[in-house]
């Protein structure tokens, strides 16, 4: 189930409360863009938590959990 304020996130209903599941809209927001390798400026992939792997280049790094930090 989906609404409007917290999209994705409104499947936790309100037993967790708004700001729980407006912070999980925030992170899953970043997380599912596109995210930029710190070398060769093309697409990473999120391999496990907080290790990325470049789709072009092959390097593998650690950023964020979520999101590669900029």
């Amino acid at each position: 189930m989906r609404t409007k304020k917290v999209k994705a996130a409104g499947r936790l209903r309100a037993g967790y409360g708004k700001y729980v599941r407006g912070r999980i809209t925030e992170i899953e927001g970043k997380q599912r863009k596109k995210q930029a390798c710190p070398y060769c400026k093309k697409t990473a992939r999120r391999i496990s938590k907080g290790i990325w792997k470049c789709n072009k280049c092959g390097k593998k790094f650690a950023s964020h959990a979520y999101y590669i930090n900029k």
